[in-house]
């Protein structure tokens, strides 16, 4: 190259030459323009600067989308769109940008003719052609249809049910792609506080359990609502009493200080856990689906942390040493079932030192069947090293026994016979996702040094204190901190007074991919809860989660999510879907987040212009409003259109 330069020098070729000087110049500037423009999004390390830029609008251009193939197209911006060239069969559709929620006291209305009534001011008018082919959802279920909980192919064809496999989850391949119908005269839920204590019966229209549990008062049906009275089958003088009988049995249970994640197993209507609320504890009910009819979307209809799974034959899907204490009353769980693997199952998600109270018959009844499973359930218990800390009798005949984790491994040598023995956990990850039960004890977590891991600091401390199962060296604790500042002073300027969202009418809200649940943090003094959702593909930092004192679960996003349909007031992500796009269909995943929403809820989702611009036409094609804010932030908001049966 040298050589070649030089001859050119003496052959006095100075134009060429300054020609191709030129020409190296642009290339480095073009490189380094893109270098710099280009921006690389990391969820739990960095996040972009999102002040100073204005709120835009977006028109999308017809495209086509295909199953199995997301929408690509580039963004225009403009005010307003052009209808010339549309379909014949397609109209512009006026989507307002947000103008509150109805009054709850007026039933959900369809919008006509495809249109939504206009705001003054900043309105998003969008003309979409997207063809996807939305359908009803079919059959006796279609209204509560939850996909990986109710295929009934893949259940009818199970050789055991013994362990409760068909409560487990059985995902259909491939995924439906319809559309859930809405109750006949659903309407907008009864807000929070209220929601608590009772909630639109056309909402949740299932009398069974009324009738089921009529004498102890779970739920009673009074004209158009359903009304909780706090009772229980063993809250006898109600759930308040109840929830101080357990502090009066062990007052080292210190209700929202000490003990603040709790997990309450087979929760009835999550009354136990509705009440911990207003003692600053978050507790995370759950129960099979239909044990008792529709109990858990009985307690998020009220705006209670629920969720549905089962005791089974799989690992919960929950970190390792998150709980600070898990509850049963009457939870109809055989503890000792198949030589304890459920206990070893509850030892594994609770924090060392934690506390299992279990208030059911074999407690405090002497007859031949129920001492047979207490002494059962000692011999595991005793095999694990939890000791009895607590065991007493209320005045209405109901006891109660509290056990607890040991907090140091000395008693696990010094048991007679290693059985169960400590697991070898290689990579020490937590790993939940379809995974059987262990026959071995977790071991007690250590930190960094080698050391057993602390209790968390006392609530709210824990809040923003070093979370327990962080790394402790510089880096993770600056990221750390840098990570709740970010959440902080973005939910402040952006999420709470720059998006269009209605947040009197938000309490059940759903971060889809967590990292150090920052955003649940910043959101702490609103009367909302979240549950925080770490995706199987991304690193695990939901031990962190817990040690802040929220609640969450592992999920793939590929597939259905195990709530009820409407049970989400806002479902939100932050650079999620560039990744979910390369492992799944985001058209599956975007009917999915329609099937979680309530009607007129919200999806947030912050990330490139690009994944903004393929989402977009997706949800106005199911008649959502949807606004752009900062180039980075969508705003999505559900209506209450529905395809007629048989298609669009």
């Amino acid at each position: 190259m040298a050589t070649l330069v030089e001859s050119l020098f003496k052959e006095r070729k100075y134009p060429f030459v300054f020609s191709l000087l030129i020409l190296l110049i642009c290339v480095t500037l073009l490189i380094f323009s893109n270098s710099t423009s280009t921006t690389t999004f990391n969820r739990v390390v960095f996040y972009p600067d999102v002040k100073g830029q204005p709120s835009t609008t977006a028109l999308v251009p017809p495209i086509s989308i295909q199953k199995g193939q997301a929408p690509t197209q580039k963004v225009t911006h403009a005010t307003t769109p052009k209808a010339e060239g549309l379909p014949q069969n397609l109209n512009p559709i006026t989507i307002p940008k947000d103008e509150g929620l109805p009054d709850s006291e007026l039933p959900i209305t369809e919008p006509k003719d495809q249109e939504l009534p206009q705001k003054q001011g900043d309105i998003d008018i969008v003309t979409v052609d997207v063809n996807i082919d939305w359908k009803l959802c079919e059959g006796p279920m279609a209204r509560d249809i939850i996909p990986c909980l109710d295929n009934l192919r893949v259940i009818k064809a199970l050789t055991s049910r013994r362990h409760m496999e068909h409560r487990e989850r059985h995902c259909p391949d491939p995924t439906p792609r319809c559309l859930v119908p809405l109750p006949n005269g659903y309407k907008v839920p009864v807000p929070w506080p209220k929601s608590r204590d009772m909630i639109w019966y056309n909402n949740v229209p299932h009398p069974k359990l009324v009738e089921y549990k009529k004498d102890q008062h779970w739920v009673v049906k009074s004209g158009e609502y359903f009304v909780f009275p706090g009772g229980g089958t063993q809250f006898k003088d109600g759930v308040k009493h109840y929830i101080e009988y357990i502090q009066k049995t062990l007052p080292e249970i210190h209700w929202g200080k000490n003990i603040r994640v709790v997990l309450d197993v087979g929760c009835g209507v999550a009354s136990f856990g509705g009440f911990l609320l207003d003692k600053n504890v978050m507790t995370l009910s759950f129960a099979p689906k239909d044990e008792h009819e529709a109990q858990i979307q009985f307690a998020l209809e009220r705006g209670i942390p629920a969720t549905l799974s089962v005791i089974g034959t799989q690992k919960l899907t929950f970190p390792n040493n998150g709980y600070d204490l898990i509850h049963c009353a009457r939870c109809r769980v055989h503890w000792d079932a198949d030589g304890g693997k459920p206990l070893f199952e509850l030892n594994r998600i609770l924090r060392p030192g934690g506390f299992f109270a279990w208030s059911a018959t074999p407690v405090y009844r002497d007859d031949e069947r129920d001492q047979k499973v207490w002494n059962a359930t000692m011999t595991v218990i005793k095999s694990m090293c939890w000791t009895v800390v607590a065991k007493t009798f209320d005045s209405s005949g109901i006891g109660m026994v509290i056990y607890q984790k040991p907090t140091s491994p000395d008693c696990y040598g010094k048991r007679k016979v290693n059985n169960p023995p400590l697991c070898q956990e290689k990579d020490g990850k937590n790993s939940s996702w379809y995974t059987r039960f262990s026959s071995c004890l977790s071991p007690l977590p250590v930190d960094s040094a080698g050391k057993l891991q602390s209790w968390p600091m006392p609530w709210p401390k824990r809040l923003t204190s070093k979370p327990p199962s962080l790394q402790s060296n510089f880096d993770a604790i600056e990221m750390f901190n840098k990570d709740t500042e970010h959440w902080s002073q973005l939910v402040s300027d952006v999420y709470a007074n720059g998006l269009s969202i209605n947040w009197a009418r938000v309490r059940n809200i759903m971060d889809m991919n967590a990292g150090y649940g920052g955003f649940a943090a910043a959101l702490i003094d609103r009367p909302v809860w979240v549950m925080n959702v770490m995706p199987i593909d991304l690193p695990d930092t939901l031990s962190i989660v817990f040690d802040r004192g929220f609640i969450g679960m592992y999920h793939d996003w590929c597939e259905s999510f195990n709530t009820y349909p409407r049970t989400y007031d806002l479902l939100h992500s932050s650079f999620l879907f560039g990744n979910l796009s390369k492992r799944c269909d985001i058209v599956d995943v975007v009917a999915e987040i329609d099937r979680i929403l309530r009607p007129e809820g919200y999806v947030v989702v912050q990330d490139s212009l690009e994944v903004i611009s393929k989402l977009s036409p997706i949800l106005r094609s199911l008649h959502w409003s949807v606004t752009i804010h900062q180039d980075q932030f969508l705003v999505g908001r559900k209506s209450f259109w529905r395809p007629e049966a048989g298609g669009r």
